[in-house]
């Protein structure tokens, strides 16, 4: 919700940093501008509407950034490139509604000064828990004591812990000074401490569980919700540890049906070809610099079987950026930090996801959509499935060539990583959409703008 109004009070603000820039630039001779610009509104919603999409592709709607000021005037920097180069695409697609140089100029300085400004002052307030929901916890024993594991303030930048609320029976495990001892009812604390929502964290629910109290709180107004479902709203995961069969079988989500198929579909042939126009060069270059390196003779593409969408197998394209008796004796290995198996042209598209590009024919063909769960390898699913519980819950989707895992948690290399990043999956399968697919693609500009997870 912070960013929400973050992004609110940005747009606003861009709006008039727009009508500012071209009554500054018009400023002597303001009766020409409806002659030489044209209607201001629908050329300052387009302004204000590409730099938003901008900040997002560079991450800085993240509830958890930990940059410090310098890394975020960084990202705005290179938010704002990004926009000014969309906005001079966009003006050279549609000449009708160009703005002008000077204008655009004017505006792009007002409006990148006007968002230093307000991330300032919104840091400061949310730092300050001002924009914070006031969360209470019921319970302090081993569930609700997960929460406190998650110290940095940026990753309690959407909520403020009230305090963890003592249940008969349950032995404490939150620091004593957090537990809360009720003395009236739960409805009249909350009310007392301005509560928003409480989080049910009892660890056994079989012995002692206030429900009248809890209906009382939720007809009052305040959110109820499990903890499992908390997890999920703030942190983008479904955690592994908390999860329960019967959780999966009635809350919202894992909606599959036709209609979302045929639009997910045609948003991936649709981007795909218009990526590959982009792409092509960029794909040229990288074949002949892998045989300069390796040899005219030397595969330019790497074929491999991974698992798809419903456990189909099918081969995936890449660029070979390993040399090539990388495995030896077919034996499938992990990818590890500083691999030596990787060739200097290698680590060079490994970094920019440049050995990714091949795969769009993999999306054209259908095995895989443009985001979904990275695809494994079988080998490595067999141990996975046969290791970590609801692993193959994954394949039900297309897996993708970027993903919502993939922007959440950094490159995965072994057991305890794939764990890990099966958390994100599950979310990514519980909330698919196409907004979702939307956000993970801008997103992933930031990954390879910055250089995030690549091995």
């Amino acid at each position: 919700m912070p960013f929400l109004v973050l992004g609110g009070a940005e747009f606003v603000a861009f709006l008039i940093s727009f009508y500012a820039g071209v009554r500054l630039r018009f400023a002597e001779q303001p009766e020409v501008i409806d002659d030489f610009v044209g209607p201001l509104w629908p050329r300052a919603v387009t302004f204000a509407l590409v730099l938003i999409v901008a900040l997002v592709a560079v991450g800085l709607y993240q509830a958890r950034l930990r940059e410090g000021s310098s890394g975020i005037i960084l990202r705005e920097v290179a938010g704002f490139a990004l926009g000014g180069v969309g906005l001079a695409l966009i003006f050279y697609l549609l000449p009708t509604v160009f703005t002008g140089r000077g204008a655009l100029g004017l505006s792009l300085l007002f409006a990148f000064l006007a968002s230093v400004v307000l991330r300032l002052f919104f840091y400061r307030l949310v730092d300050e828990d001002t924009l914070k929901k006031r969360v209470l916890v019921l319970g302090a024993g081993e569930r609700a004591a997960s929460i406190t594991r998650y110290r940095r303030r940026v990753d309690q930048r959407g909520f403020s812990i009230v305090g963890f609320v003592h249940i008969r029976g349950e032995r404490d495990r939150v620091d004593p000074e957090r537990v809360i001892h009720l003395e009236g009812s739960l409805l009249d604390y909350a009310r007392s401490r301005e509560v928003e929502e409480i989080v049910v964290a009892i660890d056994d629910r079989r012995r002692s569980f206030p429900m009248d109290e809890l209906l009382d709180c939720r007809m009052s107004g305040i959110e109820v919700i499990e903890l499992l479902t908390f997890y999920e709203r703030e942190f983008g995961k479904v955690r592994l540890d908390l999860i329960h069969p019967s959780w999966l079988v009635f809350t919202d989500g894992y909606a599959q049906g036709a209609f979302r198929e045929y639009v997910k579909r045609g948003f991936d042939v649709v981007a795909s070809l218009i990526l590959m126009i982009p792409a092509l060069p960029i794909m040229v270059v990288t074949a002949v610099a892998i045989l300069l390196e390796d040899g005219w003779r030397q595969p330019v593409f790497y074929l491999q079987m991974r698992t798809g969408e419903n456990g189909r197998p099918f081969r995936v394209i890449k660029f070979r950026s390993m040399v090539v008796d990388a495995e030896k004796g077919g034996q499938a290995q992990w990818a590890t930090q500083n691999d030596a198996r990787i060739t200097r042209v290698g680590a060079f598209i490994r970094k920019t996801r440049i050995d990714e590009l091949p795969q769009i024919i993999n999306v054209l063909k259908g095995d895989m959509s443009f985001v979904g769960p990275r695809p494994e390898r079988p080998e490595f699913n067999q141990q996975l499935a046969a290791n970590i519980p609801y692993y193959d819950e994954r394949h039900r989707v297309r897996p993708g060539i970027t993903g919502w895992a993939q922007l959440c948690y950094p490159y995965g290399a072994s057991e305890e990583d794939a764990r890990e990043k099966l958390q994100y999956d599950l979310y990514y399968v519980k909330n698919h959409s196409l907004f979702l697919d939307f956000v993970t693609l801008l997103q992933t500009v930031e990954v390879v703008l910055f250089g995030k997870g690549a091995r």
